[in-house]
């Protein structure tokens, strides 16, 4: 007999659009649900040669727009204000709430969760994975947000957010929580409000990001990072696994530790990205001369910049950027850094297997 009830749950249905009544639709997660509209929108010119297949048991607001061969698993639900793309995939137990815009290709995994009834929206682009049981563009964790301000998450194209991943929004109207493309998020990975990831960046299971993080591209993270608040992460930088970091980390670097420290350059990673050797030993050069001068006349850090930015043998553009990032406001944050290293006992050329 169950197995009979399961076949018929599961059997395809031959509509385009299904017809669904009102009942089905709990207030609690559907408010101002007009009881005439009894179907899908589904926003297609030709839906005959790619309809759509939404399960029975499945939730589907009339007033949600559903695009071209979009599949929709069993209790799964979908809010008023939702808008998928053409292929999108629900699994069985997604959700999507709120006033949410989910591009083309998209593939929410079993049990995950996009969206907020909350004031504001929930963007995401083309081609990305929401992995299993992941809580997506939710209600910030900061208790300075108020229930009236309207709060935003955008994220782009091709990103891959694995299972138990959690994504908020901003904090406030004025800012939002931007994913950029290609990313790898790996599971139980904590992304805070407001904070900016850029392209291409891998951060490794439970890794933990602060609100107003930002990360350029190409970063990549070892497992159970922790980055505190209002940090930022350089391109192509690595962070040691199990590091807490709570200065800024200066591009093409690898940071490591309890409390995270300079270790040298990334240069796996810069070599992995197809930077030249040329450019590799002008950054080598310029890392030297910026954070491990340990004589008596190494000069002040301002010194140190200054002449790395008038030598010859530093005209490659990557050393040329380091000088720029180290003398930025957000850059400051190296002088402890560059400090600390310096009152060590240990020989400066301790960094020598990465240089």
């Amino acid at each position: 007999m169950m197995s009979s009830l399961f076949l018929k749950l599961t059997a395809l249905s031959s509509r385009r659009s299904r017809i669904l009544p009102s009942s089905v639709f709990h207030p609690r997660f559907f408010s101002g649900f007009a009881e005439e509209e009894q179907s899908v929108n589904v926003h297609s010119s030709n839906t005959a040669t790619n309809p759509c297949f939404i399960h029975p048991t499945a939730i589907v607001h009339p007033n949600a727009l559903i695009g071209q061969g979009v599949s929709i698993g069993p209790f799964c639900t979908v809010s008023p204000s939702a808008k998928l793309g053409n292929g999108c995939q629900l699994h069985p137990g997604s959700h999507i709430f709120g006033n949410t815009y989910i591009g083309d290709n998209c593939m929410m995994m079993a049990g995950a969760i996009v969206g907020d009834d909350y004031p504001g929206c929930t963007v995401i682009g083309n081609n990305n994975i929401i992995g299993h049981h992941a809580v997506i563009g939710v209600k910030c964790q900061d208790l300075k947000y108020k229930l009236e301000d309207e709060c935003f998450l955008e994220i782009g194209d091709n990103n891959d957010i694995r299972e138990h991943t959690s994504i908020h929004r901003s904090s406030k109207s004025t800012n939002k929580t931007v994913i950029g493309d290609c990313n790898l998020i790996m599971g139980s990975c904590h992304i805070a409000h407001d904070c900016k990831i850029g392209n291409n960046n891998i951060l490794a299971n439970n890794t933990l990001l602060a609100g107003h993080v930002v990360v350029e591209d190409y970063v990549h993270t070892a497992g159970a990072t922790v980055v505190h608040q209002f940090c930022h992460l350089g391109s192509f930088s690595f962070l040691g696994g199990g590091s807490v970091v709570s200065q800024d980390v200066p591009k093409y670097t690898m940071v490591a530790g309890e409390r995270a420290e300079l270790r040298g350059l990334n240069l796996v990673g810069l070599t992995r990205r197809g930077f030249s050797t040329a450019e590799i030993r002008s950054l080598k050069a310029a890392y030297r001369k910026i954070f491990m001068r340990a004589d008596a006349n190494a000069g002040s850090f301002e010194d140190r910049l200054a002449e790395v930015e008038q030598h010859e043998e530093l005209t490659c553009v990557p050393a040329k950027i380091v000088v720029e990032y180290a003398s930025l406001d957000t850059g400051m944050a190296l002088k402890a850094c560059l400090g600390k290293m310096l009152q060590r006992s240990e020989d400066p050329l301790l960094f020598k297997m990465n240089l």
